[in-house]
């Protein structure tokens, strides 16, 4: 018998998971807070597209507003609950589909930043498990329909990688993994923590400059100034990720230690990453932000406090110097809270 899946937050990640999981069988529930998303999936279906033909697609959808949830009471429980909602959204949509859960089931944190903590203390670290979905680049465009700005990963590259918080390969975590690769390619892994904090890091770099900028990623790719400012950002949190006995993996293809080694002006490891940042500009959609640069633009709270802030609280706890990602939340709180204009000028001196 299929599982029960609810996915609680259908943005732009829960949405692309959804929509896959949905046009291949699977039983799945999505809820979201945003009325006109909902009621659009619900009329018309859910509308895929990405960079082949092949990504593109409507599938019909259940869809729930967050007040239906309670019909989940008749219907019967959920086995799987992705929680894809904003980091500082992770406490009460994880309370919210807590009563809906089977005796068995179990809660997948499918997000940026590193929220088991908050969803183990409700459920408790027994029903929680991470999965990180790298360089997926999606944007949820306009009610009911989901882009995605970069090829698939495939055989190049591992785009979700599911773990338990303990580090063993458990049945559940390779089910977990099983549904995902129905979407694209997927592993298990032992080492969920280092997973997780090596994505911070490349959201750290990419994130607050597209929020304080307003520059898409091509764009600051192929400027000078977002490239050195990136390089440094990653460095930093490199620093902080070893520091506290995280194995990293690879950000953006390149090594941890290449980050840390580009940080110095003037080196070959500088010269290299700025090299391969504008080669990947020819990979990706125009228009593709990551999730900050679209939380600007629709005028939402960013996660940089879940970013950048926690890199630079980390590093303070470990006395290690984070300027730039402390310099990174200052400039993106600026544009969020609408005292300044998303601009190059925002970080120049950073």
């Amino acid at each position: 018998m299929p599982k029960r899946i609810v996915i609680v937050g259908a943005g732009a990640v829960g949405a692309y998971v959804g929509g896959y999981l949905a046009r291949a069988g699977q039983d799945v529930t999505m809820i979201d807070p945003w009325p006109a998303h909902v009621e659009k999936m619900r009329a018309d279906g859910l509308s895929l597209s990405g960079l082949s033909e092949e990504e593109c697609f409507t599938t019909p959808i259940q869809a729930m507003h967050v007040t239906d949830v309670q019909d989940l009471a008749r219907t019967g429980p959920m086995d799987i609950a992705f929680v894809c909602m904003k980091s500082y959204d992770t406490e009460w949509a994880t309370m919210l589909i807590r009563d809906y859960l089977a005796p068995g089931g179990y809660v997948v944190s499918l997000q940026n930043c590193i929220n088991e903590n908050r969803i183990a203390g409700i459920v408790g670290w027994g029903k929680t498990l991470g999965c990180i979905a790298s360089q997926i680049a999606v944007e949820l465009v306009a009610p009911g329909e989901v882009r995605r700005g970069v090829p698939r990963g495939g055989n190049e590259h591992t785009v979700f990688r599911v773990g338990e918080v303990h580090g063993s390969i458990t049945p559940r975590v390779e089910e977990i993994a099983e549904l995902l690769s129905l979407i694209d390619s997927s592993k298990t892994t032992s080492n969920l923590w280092g997973e997780r904090w090596s994505k911070l890091v490349a959201n750290a770099m990419r994130n607050g400059l597209s929020a304080s900028t307003g520059m898409s990623s091509n764009a600051c790719d192929r400027e000078a100034i977002t490239r050195w400012i990136c390089i440094r950002t990653a460095a930093e949190a490199v620093s902080v990720g070893l520091a506290q006995g995280y194995k990293l993996e690879k950000i953006y293809e390149a090594m941890p230690e290449k980050w840390l080694a580009g940080a110095t002006e003037g080196g070959a490891a500088r010269s290299e990453l700025e090299a391969a940042m504008e080669a990947s500009a020819a990979k990706r959609a125009e228009t593709m932000r990551p999730s900050m640069g679209q939380d600007i633009q629709k005028g939402r709270r960013t996660e940089v406090d879940f970013i950048n802030g926690l890199v630079a609280a980390k590093g303070n706890e470990l006395g290690i110097a984070t300027s730039v990602n402390r310099a990174m939340v200052d400039a993106v709180k600026r544009v969020e809270l609408r005292k300044v204009q998303a601009s190059l000028d925002n970080v120049r001196e950073i």
